[in-house]
């Protein structure tokens, strides 16, 4: 990015609203609790004026902890500050001003079950009726059908019927798991709903701008967490092959015992990834320059020092834990605050500190990029400080909006406007730039595109959309695929020499009649056009092999970008720029041209060379330190790359954001997103913790103590591994607990007694609660709680979700998709029902991922005018 560019969007993001949001003017009305606030707060973020409507007593997320100075209070939520930051807030107690109110909105978020319009008579369906342009946008926790759409949810119990814990935890002990599975900490079940929703909710508004229509769109948490794993979903589906948790590393097949963070001598961790020969070549030197490498030497002359493998595809042998090994004897050698890894990093190894979440709201790096805001608090008189903003961008901001609303505080002015027989406009946070084109040098706007019918005859979101797709691995590559499943044509830019990491969860040897019938692991092909997991982040693209070093190469690389609409990638700063492809070459091609790029740590800033995978944004970014037991223990971090995936969510919203603003303003864009970003987004409350109390983050393992409950979480019950997550939020909860348990012991228990009783007794209500547990079959105990009342959910596997969990199956959770060489496979389906434009994960070309170069006669010849020798001089010419 520019620097005048990147100047003028950090102003933004800080505030100053030089730069209008991507959903500015719109309204969005919300009736939410903590499952649909964190969406609320994307939607305020891009721009949108989100009115809060809360009941005459408030929130109930006003009750949720930590809270300002330890004192609980409607205005000292510490939880409700981080997730309604920049909304309004009002009670409406009449239906006839509730009508008036949806009739001017775009957009009705709910995490009411509906409860919210029932009030007024109202439902979705009649809310729509009185604003046909009105988007309903719905959280539920287990969807409006199957068995279990009636189950009781909570963070805890999502994230374990999700599959998140099984993947998340310690090392086992030499005789088996002596932990439970761990849920990282806070509120993350809640979080990828949310970012899923606001995805969909762009998409629908898109294709609003197309018809003028609103439609239902709605997401369900447990099929949201339940895709928001790794490999272990398409190592199941592909080759029957369990997945195991590890300490703060990727679940593997094959655990090996040294975990990929380090202690140094003060009690702190330093994560290091990677220990393949292209890593091994850097990493030699480097420890040499402290006389610390110990028996290492450098790879062979003839080792293949190109190799990328996604992170946990491989399984670690001695030789490799050995180089682990002499790693963490390095990183003992110093205090947190000495270790080289900004050395290590310029060296090319990909090494980060495990920062605790404050720690990046002082780093020089987030501040330049207005990654954190100081949002006044007069009531405190002093400001606190917020994570604001998950990119940067040459045309539209984040919009940091103020503090948190009082209880009914912009109630009066629109009770007002309501009797008076209207409602004020929207608020905006800048004036929107006049539409304007030039058909010469731009492509149609979409609402003149012909629709783009999928596979289940119904037209997509995004039809007509073209992306030139850059994009690897799943953080970036993940965000494309997911508009492809709303209709974009991705096309996917490969080149032998760098292609993207096919090679993980591989196809097996005899194919689908192979996995059929198997009962046991079976081994994978090597083909990298059979890789699984390329398959589901890649289903639904169009390939292309194409080397743009190559002056033809780049040539045709030009003439595609000018039939696209969107250039995507998810290099490392500054590579295509220097392939001939920077923003200002792009803008000159076609001016309105969105190019939206996701690095570890975004282009501008201090950091953007530094190289991250998954682990390490996750250790930079906070959140591996923020999931484990308390201290003294070491962090379990999450064990597969949470923020690829939180990176994907991001780099799809960024797309349709500006895709919106464009079809609103006929201006294009350049969005410098970063995984670190899309992570310390989801940290506002501890980075509020702190900034508020002084108090750095300090893990809570599986307990829940800001909205208190016990017993809360994961007990042993009958057979290897098998795990129980409970929760009882109250005493209704507690009492059908005991009911099923048939313990009158623990009713007359002097200790647990009331729920506060409960919370000083934690240590010995888990030891009663385990050892009725430890006999149960953690599934038929599941059922017989939640038949009961109390939030219960079994801690799934891949296993759990893709061959015994009635509820997915119902929701019709994965698609099958046919590819040219691996065969037909099922894919997890786009998670958001958009329900007058369905996603399809085969994308409009109903195919799954593309071989290497699939593509490149249809697109050449198609697209471009070729003819069919020309294509083969190209290839002959090494251009394809």
């Amino acid at each position: 990015m520019t620097e005048a560019a990147a100047a003028e969007g950090r102003k933004a993001e800080g505030g100053s609203g030089l730069l209008p949001g991507m959903l500015d003017g719109l309204r969005v009305i919300e009736t939410a609790d903590e499952r649909g606030e964190y969406c609320g707060l994307i939607l305020a973020g891009l721009g949108a004026e989100v009115i809060k409507l809360e009941l005459p007593q408030g929130s109930p997320t006003r009750a949720i902890g930590p809270f300002i100075d330890d004192r609980p209070g409607p205005d000292r939520s510490l939880h409700f500050l981080a997730m309604n930051r920049g909304k309004r807030s009002a009670v409406i107690e009449d239906g006839e001003a509730m009508r008036a109110l949806l009739a001017s909105a775009d957009i009705h978020l709910d995490a009411t079950g509906g409860a919210a319009l029932a009030r007024f008579g109202l439902d979705a369906a009649a809310a729509r009726a009185l604003n046909p342009r009105l988007i309903t946008a719905r959280i539920t926790p287990f969807g409006d059908t199957g068995p279990w759409r009636d189950f009781k949810g909570s963070d805890l119990v999502h994230l374990a019927l999700g599959g998140i814990m099984m993947n998340c935890g310690y090392d086992a002990a030499p005789d088996g798991y002596d932990l439970p599975p761990i849920a990282p900490q806070l509120w993350h079940a809640y979080m990828i709903a949310g970012e899923q929703l606001a995805v969909g909710i762009a998409a629908a508004l898109i294709r609003r701008l197309k018809d003028g229509a609103g439609q239902d769109v709605s997401v369900a948490i447990h099929e949201a967490v339940a895709k928001n794993t790794e490999l272990d979903l398409m190592s199941w589906v592909m080759r029957r092959a369990p997945l195991h948790r590890q300490t703060a590393r990727h679940a593997v097949e094959t655990p090996n015992r040294t975990p990929n963070i380090a202690n140094t001598k003060d009690g702190r961790w330093v994560m290091s990834w990677g220990v393949s020969a292209r890593d091994k070549a850097k990493l030699v030197p480097f420890l040499k320059r402290w006389d610390m490498a110990a028996d290492l030497e450098p790879p062979p002359a003839d080792a293949d020092l190109s190799a990328r493998n996604v992170p946990g595809s491989t399984d670690a042998d001695e030789a490799a834990n050995h180089v682990q090994d002499v790693v963490q004897r390095f990183v003992r050698a110093f205090r947190y605050e000495a270790v080289p890894w900004r050395a290590a990093q310029e060296a090319g190894l990909l090494w980060a500190p495990v920062r605790k979440p404050h720690e990046n709201a002082e780093d020089p790096h987030w501040l330049a990029r207005g990654t954190f805001a100081d949002l006044d608090h007069p009531e405190l008189g002093r400001t606190l400080r917020y994570p604001v903003s998950k990119w940067c961008a040459s045309a539209t901001a984040w919009q940091a909006g103020n503090a948190a609303p009082r209880l009914d505080e912009y109630g009066p002015a629109l009770r007002a406007a309501l009797r008076a027989g209207g409602t004020p406009p929207a608020a905006t946070s800048a004036q929107a730039t006049p539409a304007r084109r030039s058909p010469a040098t731009v492509r149609a706007p979409l609402a003149e595109r012909a629709d783009v019918v999928s596979a289940r005859g119904r037209p997509m979101p995004l039809g007509g959309v073209r992306i030139f797709d850059f994009s690897w691995f799943l953080a970036s590559a993940g965000g494309t695929r997911f508009l492809a499943s709303l209709g974009a044509e991705a096309i996917k830019v490969e080149w032998k020499e760098n292609p993207d990491t096919r090679l993980a969860a591989m196809a097996p040897v005899g194919g689908r009649a192979a996995r059929d019938a198997a009962t046991g692991p079976l081994k994978g092909v090597t083909d990298p056009d059979m890789g699984g997991q390329f398959n589901h982040k890649n289903a639904g693209k169009r390939g292309l092999s194409l080397n743009i070093r190559h002056p033809k190469g780049l040539a045709i690389a030009k003439d595609l970008i000018r039939l696209s609409d969107v250039v995507a990638e998810g290099f490392s700063p500054g590579v295509l720029e220097r392939l001939g492809l920077g923003w200002d070459v792009l803008r000159a091609i076609r001016p309105d041209i969105i190019y939206v790029q996701q690095s570890g740590m975004g282009s501008a800033g201090h950091y953007g060379r530094f190289r991250t995978v998954g682990p390490v944004a996750a250790s930079f970014a906070g959140t591996t330190d923020m999931s484990g037991l308390p201290e003294p223990a070491m962090p379990a971090g999450w064990g597969y790359s949470y923020l690829d995936w939180a990176g994907a969510h991001g780099f799809a919203l960024a797309i349709l954001g500006a895709l919106h603003h464009r079809e609103r303003t006929g201006e294009g864009q350049w969005i410098d997103s970063s995984q670190c970003e899309a992570g310390i987004y989801q940290t506002a409350i501890p980075v509020l913790d702190w900034s508020a109390n002084g108090r750095p983050w300090s893990r809570i393992g599986n307990r829940s103590p800001y909205k208190p409950a016990a017993p809360h979480g994961a007990y042993r019950c009958r057979g290897t591994d098998r795990w129980l997550a409970i929760a009882c939020f109250d005493e209704a909860e507690w009492r059908a607990l005991l009911g099923v348990m048939d313990c009158t012991a623990l009713a007359d228990d002097p200790r647990f007694a009331t729920l506060a009783d409960r919370l000083r007794h934690q240590d010995a209500l888990d030891r009663a609660v385990t050892a009725w547990t430890l006999d149960q079959d953690a599934g038929a105990a599941m059922l017989r709680l939640q038949a009961a009342g109390v939030p219960a959910g079994l801690c799934q596997t891949a296993e759990d979700r893709i061959d015994h969990d009635p509820q997915l199956a119902a929701l019709d959770w994965m698609t099958e998709v046919t590819g040219s060489r691996i065969g037909r496979w099922p894919v997890p389906e786009f998670p958001v029902r958009l329900e007058r434009t369905p996603a399809h994960a085969g994308g409009p070309i109903d195919r799954g991922a593309p071989c290497y170069g699939e593509d490149n006669m249809s697109i050449l010849t198609g697209l471009l005018g070729f003819s069919e020798a020309d294509v083969h001089r190209l290839a002959e010419d090494g251009v394809l």
